[in-house]
């Protein structure tokens, strides 16, 4: 048993760290973002405009993983710190909500409301639950479909907000810690399956397109299909393993409520006329998704369209007032201001800087190993995400170094090419590294927090880098793929 003087030195000690935890955090806070200031203010090689940018972003990144301020009001508030200090005009902050990835996300909300209304999204919800008995089972199902849509939906933001009605009907089955959860397994999956299909991102025809005009060589959809399909099964099946095992409540219980008699009735119900309208909608969404390259509409105005044809007076399935309440204007706003933080490393020459830093640093490796080759390919491009926040803008800065690389060093362009690209789709380190992590960020009842995140990318970069190093080792050369 304890005395009172033992008693009395453990309240002194539990009041004095009570009172130096909260204070400490801001001065933490105050001497990194000084740090950061006196080391870009020595950087050679960028103008005052392009510091300010790349000071504004880096703060933005510590802002949203070690503090709990809104994110939106981070973004915003750099945006304006930015043209405070004459980094920008003021045209900066209203030219923001014209990003075109603001009314993909407004567009996609909207969709999202009419999919959840039409009743569509309950039965979907229904279907996959009637096929799970555990939440294990549930998980693996919601993973298995959120795979399967990398081959005809060629946006990570399209299928995320898709995807989001039916998790938001699924989440009512989980606990509060397993919702944050399955908010960071949904976008993570649609991420990491991004691979299995040349069609899942717009950077793999950007990267092809720039392989074909540069060197005339090409990877066909065959080529991808047999090259990227393998891995991207496997990577993406570790993810939910190492998902589950850091985050997943030690004390969850894995039984599901036993499916309810009216919830089997209303399975067994034809569609009603707002469900069948909805998947028509839905199906011509994705072939003007996946056509864009043929109308020239890109997928920002088509979802646009989508969500005026559900919102239409008589005809539609939501009204004008259901749709635009349907809009998460917070995370709006914040995905314009950061998008805008972005965009702004682009046009003051930060990523321009950071590109022929990159290029120095590549062309140095003449003669080096095979194996160092690929790590340096690897490395460069998987941690391209943290500086180059657009999925598109990497595939433009880097895809042109990588050619100019395996020119200079006598590599096989179309293996480069596909090595950079893979390793490209990883970005899953903070919120603003990919809209698909952005549609879950703060949002809704499935909503996960940047630390766990953080969590997740501090074990999966450098398993993704070590799982792509064994498939061009074990799998790639074998098949043909080779530098």
């Amino acid at each position: 048993m304890m005395t009172r003087t033992e008693l009395r030195r453990i309240e002194r000690h539990s009041r004095l760290k009570s009172t130096i935890a909260p204070v400490s955090k801001p001065f933490v806070l105050i001497a990194l973002h000084v740090l950061l200031l006196l080391l870009i203010v020595f950087i050679d090689g960028l103008d005052y405009k392009a510091k300010v940018a790349l000071f504004a972003f880096l703060s933005a990144m510590i802002l949203w993983v070690a503090t709990k301020i809104p994110a939106g009001f981070v973004a915003t508030a750099l945006i304006v710190f930015i043209i405070i200090m004459n980094g920008a005009e003021a045209d900066f902050l209203y030219q923001s909500l014209s990003e075109e990835v603001v009314w993909l996300m407004v567009g996609s909300f909207i969709i999202g409301e009419a999919v959840k209304e039409s009743g569509l999204a309950n039965r979907l919800t229904l279907l996959i639950l009637s096929k799970a008995s555990k939440k294990s089972k549930l998980l693996l199902g919601v993973c298995s479909v959120l795979f399967s849509t990398a081959f005809f939906i060629p946006s990570t933001s399209g299928r995320a907000a898709l995807a989001m009605p039916i998790l938001n009907q699924l989440s009512k089955k989980f606990t509060e810690k397993e919702k944050s959860v399955l908010g960071l397994i949904a976008p993570i999956i649609i991420l990491m399956s991004t691979s299995a299909a040349l069609i899942g991102a717009g950077s793999h025809i950007i990267g092809i397109g720039l392989l074909e005009s540069t060197v005339n060589q090409s990877i066909s959809f065959v080529e991808w299909f047999i090259w990227a399909l393998p891995f991207t099964l496997v990577i993406t099946f570790i993810s939910y393993i190492i998902i589950k095992w850091l985050l997943w409540p030690k004390d969850s219980i894995d039984e599901l409520e036993d499916f309810a008699v009216n919830e089997t009735n209303h399975l067994q119900k034809g569609m009603s006329d707002s469900e069948k309208k909805t998947i028509i909608l839905l199906s011509l969404l994705v072939i003007g998704w996946i056509t864009e390259g043929i109308h020239g509409y890109d997928i920002a105005f088509i979802t646009m369209v989508g969500a005026m044809i559900v919102m239409m007076p008589n005809y539609g399935i939501i009204t004008w007032k259901q749709g635009i309440k349907s809009v998460s204007w917070n995370l709006i706003l914040f995905v314009a201001a950061a998008t805008a933080l972005g965009n702004m490393l682009v046009e003051t020459g930060v990523v321009q800087w950071i590109e022929e830093a990159m290029q120095n640093f590549l062309s140095s490796f003449v003669g080096a190993p095979e194996w160092f080759i690929v790590f340096v390919i690897l490395l460069v491009t998987v941690t391209s995400h943290l500086y180059i926040t657009s999925h598109t803008t990497r595939a433009i800065v880097f895809i042109p170094i990588l050619l100019l690389f395996s020119e200079t060093i006598g590599l096989n362009p179309t293996s480069v090419v596909f090595i950079g690209l893979i390793g490209m789709n990883y970005c899953v380190t903070v919120p603003v590294s990919s809209k698909a992590l952005l549609f879950f960020y703060e949002e809704g009842e499935i909503s996960y927090d940047a630390n766990d995140l953080l969590k997740i990318s501090a074990i999966m970069m450098p398993v993704y880098i070590l799982i792509m190093m064994l498939f061009y080792f074990f799998y790639w050369q074998w098949v043909g793929l080779y530098l």
